[in-house]
């Protein structure tokens, strides 16, 4: 593919955006748009035209937007790539994706902190975790599922370095994730039995533990709390796989998708057990789970808890996630460990 005629990358308004992928020739058969997002009804296909495959797109409801394209070559091969054109890249769980950030877009203040504390391996049976501790003495914990990705992709110990209550944050690795994060009754009794009782052997914890999570995670922490009420004190549950059948059809294929609207479903008619505690849900306004998200919060409303929902101009991703800390982690942090 000859691209020195024409320029490529994506061209960025406050209202709009244009992909455009130079090709002489045509070489290819076809571009399309893979945006990590959702965006219904929208045409993802490139038009070709002097010497570009070129998309014109109205602004999503989003401050940044994570992509790759699909490139079809003649001779019957289908590629997925970054865009070449495009250098800004976001890294996720499932690789690296391009990146457009619109003009209103500022990356959080924190993200300047150096980072600092340090990491202990936590020695338990059938778990992998990492405790992060800023110093010495008694302080309260932060607990995140899939953590060390939390870590990496969002810097969630830089925020708690940056973060002006001092905590210590244990960073739990899943084995078979698919398994432990959709409302298994298992994965509850590690974390009440091994993981949280080896914490306290290691370190003081004061105040009320607060557990968090993404997706998967964010469920597995909300089954948690509800089977062992007395494990948080608060929960902080980004865009979590709160399925429902109604609402959520294109997951039925999901191995757990039968056990996940279970569980849901009681939440939602009130039914089970439960503490009220202090939750705060974040979720993007471009991404599939936001339905189910709003109508979780609206039952945990209903079922007394004071929750929070916090709709972010991003998507399912961890760049996303780490934006909303500032202010809404931070905030949910101090009802509890302030409050207490």
């Amino acid at each position: 593919m000859d691209e020195s005629t024409v320029e490529g990358g994506p061209l960025v308004t406050a209202s709009s955006v244009t992909f455009r992928l130079p090709d002489n020739g045509p070489v290819l058969a076809g571009v399309r748009l893979l945006p990590a997002m959702s965006l219904p009804g929208a045409d993802l296909e490139f038009t070709y035209a002097d010497g570009c495959w070129a998309l014109p797109m109205n602004r999503p409801p989003v401050w940044r937007m994570e992509y790759r394209l699909q490139l079809r070559h003649r001779d019957g091969r289908v590629e997925e790539i970054c865009d070449p054109g495009n250098d800004l890249r976001a890294p996720g769980a499932f690789g690296d994706k391009s990146v457009v950030e619109f003009p209103d877009y500022t990356a959080p203040r924190w993200l300047g902190t150096p980072p600092a504390g340090e990491f202990i391996d936590l020695d338990v049976p059938g778990v992998t975790a990492r405790l992060w501790s800023p110093g010495d003495g008694p302080m309260p914990l932060l607990v995140a599922n899939d953590g060390p990705e939390y870590d990496r992709l969002a810097g969630l110990t830089r925020f708690a370095t940056w973060f002006d209550i001092p905590h210590r944050v244990a960073l739990l690795q899943p084995g078979d994730r698919d398994d432990e994060y959709s409302g298994n009754p298992e994965y509850v009794r590690t974390l009440a039995r091994d993981l949280l009782p080896a914490v306290r052997d290691l370190v003081p914890v004061e105040k009320p533990v607060v557990g968090m999570g993404a997706s998967l995670g964010g469920l597995a922490m909300l089954h948690a709390h509800r089977r062992r009420p007395s494990l948080f004190g608060g929960l902080f549950l980004q865009s979590g796989s709160f399925f429902d059948r109604r609402l959520d059809p294109q997951e039925s294929g999901y191995s757990r998708f039968g056990r996940i609207t279970r569980f849901v479903s009681g939440v939602v008619r009130g039914g089970g057990r439960g503490r009220p505690i202090p939750v705060t849900i974040t979720c993007g306004l471009a991404e599939e789970n936001l339905a189910n998200n709003r109508q979780l919060a609206a039952a945990l409303v209903a079922l007394g808890y004071p929750t929070g929902l916090v709709e972010v101009p991003d998507a399912h991703n961890y760049v996303g996630w780490r934006d909303a800390f500032d202010p809404a982690l931070a905030d949910l942090l101090r009802a509890v460990w302030e409050g207490s």
